[in-house]
């Protein structure tokens, strides 16, 4: 005989401050090649250990000068200049300049002694005998990058706890840091439950499904930056349940559960859990469809989700908990997806005390704004997802959606 329902549902963001409040993640550090760090999570500040640029550089064409020798220059009274040699590129300049002399240089060449300006190729003209006329005068710095001016060295560059991106991987090789210590990312445990499950290799006879729900929830944990582990199926006995779960648990930094949340004679999930550490449950039961027999949990400073079996259910109710989860885990804030204004098809009908989510499929019009169509499926057809381009949430409480009405949704 299955269970009565006892459990009291809570809003998703709810529950998720309650699991923070027993939750205190200490990612462990990791030094990687600076190259391979896009994306990673800096561990500590980074201190640039040395100036750049090293040295002083022109950023045009022209000749390096002493700015003194151009004040008051013009095109009706230019100033004149022994040009005594060029700096070639990537070399050391072999001699410095005098009053009124002048070295041919290119843009980022580096300046001679005594010289504090650079003058544009186009506002000189040569007149022989290694002369030049410079048109228009030039303040001491000007088109010279000082040495140190982009980053001084011992100067911070990087922040701890910051996503690196393609500008900052440059950055720290401009430096010389060829090695950068990291946060490693979260190891997301995903076990399934179902004596009616084979892995996906295998055509099931009769009677027996797929799992995708490891590989659906693998690839959600990919995409969020974490290392996902699938750790197999296990048998409708507590058990095999139990002792898959625990060295799963052991492996993990984040552990889902698919299957076995509802509340029913063969519900093993909360003792499965509770065995995990304390403090155990903290809240079964979230107020949003699909996913509200979903448990949440924190054992031994470590989060565990115990999420329906049905592979819709388990995967909207996962991108509504395990963004929050590696983004906290990491110490950075969470991103909200970009969202769509789309204008709705048809009425979507809502209960009082849940937040809905659907498929939705969107369509091209005339208007502003896209038609948003809602495909209505129940939560174990995965190709209700697959024929998606975004979710609509139902807000709580809102007892659901007219149609025609300007709605937000968000791409899959």
């Amino acid at each position: 005989m299955p269970s009565p329902e006892f459990f009291q549902v809570l809003p998703v963001a709810d529950a998720l401050k309650l699991l923070d409040s027993h939750w205190q993640p200490t990612p462990a550090r990791e030094f990687i090649a600076t190259a391979d760090a896009l994306d990673r999570i800096s561990a500590a500040e980074v201190v640039s250990p040395e100036a750049v640029p090293a040295f002083r550089k022109s950023t045009v064409d022209g000749y390096a000068v002493r700015a003194a020798d151009t004040f008051g220059a013009s095109q009706a009274l230019p100033a004149f200049l022994e040009v005594i040699g060029e700096i070639k590129m990537g070399e050391i300049p072999g001699r410095d300049i005098g009053s009124g002399q002048a070295l041919a240089i290119h843009t980022g060449g580096m300046l001679p002694e005594g010289a504090d300006a650079a003058v544009m190729i186009e506002t000189t003209q040569v007149i022989g005998g290694g002369e030049i006329e410079a048109m228009r005068a030039v303040a001491p710095g000007e088109n010279v990058i000082q040495a140190g001016e982009d980053v001084a060295a011992g100067a911070a560059i990087l922040s701890g706890r910051h996503r690196l991106r393609a500008a900052d991987i440059g950055g720290l090789l401009a430096v010389g840091v060829e090695q950068i210590e990291v946060l490693r990312p979260p190891r997301v445990g995903i076990l399934s439950c179902g004596d009616e499950l084979l892995p996906p290799a295998v055509a099931p006879p009769p009677g027996k499904v797929r799992d995708i729900n490891a590989y659906t929830l693998s690839a959600l944990a990919q995409t969020l930056g974490a290392e996902p582990l699938r750790l197999g199926i296990a048998r409708d006995t507590l058990e095999d349940y139990r002792a898959r779960a625990e060295a799963g648990f052991a492996e993990s930094d984040i552990l889902l559960l698919s299957a076995g949340s509802s509340v029913s004679a063969r519900d093993y999930t909360r003792d499965v859990i509770n065995g995990l550490g304390a403090p155990g449950l903290l809240q079964h039961g979230l107020a949003t469809k699909p996913g509200k027999p979903t448990i949440i949990a924190v054992c031994e400073d470590k989060p565990v989700i115990g999420l329906p079996g049905n592979p819709v259910s388990a995967l909207l109710v996962a991108r509504q908990i395990l963004p929050h989860l590696i983004a906290r885990f990491l110490g950075q804030t969470l991103e909200r997806p970009p969202l769509i204004r789309a204008r709705l098809a048809l009425r979507v009908a809502s209960e009082t005390g849940r937040e809905d989510w659907l498929a939705v499929r969107l369509r091209a019009t005339d208007e502003e704004y896209p038609l948003a169509e809602p495909l209505f499926g129940k939560s174990n057809l995965i190709f209700t997802l697959v024929g998606a381009d975004a979710l609509l949430r139902v807000p709580l409480n809102s007892g659901g959606l007219d149609a025609g009405s300007l709605v937000d949704v968000a791409p899959l």
